[in-house]
């Protein structure tokens, strides 16, 4: 299928990282998703019903990027691609998170990570 549905640049404050400060103050991450999806039944309806609804779907994974923190990009990234493969209809997730504020004492424009998840 070569069906997609992309959310990019949801940016959204959270704390999550290794370093205290950036379990106290938190800092801006910004989120891409990619979902594989079958769009030919919401192509033929035009009903917002057999499609994913980005709208709801960035809240969902906003809230998770604010939530709970976690050490690692890796474990957010991996429970975002989680929410995205709630749907059924997602068959594929790709979930990048990046975090431009890294504390990394160096000049630099972006560190993320990718995670592609497939339903089993």
């Amino acid at each position: 299928m070569s069906d997609r549905i992309s959310l990019r640049g949801l940016t959204v404050h959270g704390f999550h990282g290794v370093l205290d400060g950036e379990r106290t103050e938190g800092q801006d991450f910004v989120v891409d998703v990619e979902l594989d999806i079958d769009l030919a039944p919401a192509a033929t309806s035009d009903e917002l019903a057999d499609t994913v609804h980005y709208g709801q779907l960035a809240e969902e994974l906003a809230a998770v990027v604010s939530g709970a923190p976690v050490r690692l990009i890796e474990t957010l990234a991996g429970r975002l691609a989680g929410v995205c493969l709630a749907d059924d209809r997602v068959s594929a997730a790709s979930v990048t998170v990046h975090k431009p504020q890294a504390p990394i004492p160096l000049v630099f424009a972006d560190v993320s990570v990718t995670v592609e998840r497939r339903r089993s």
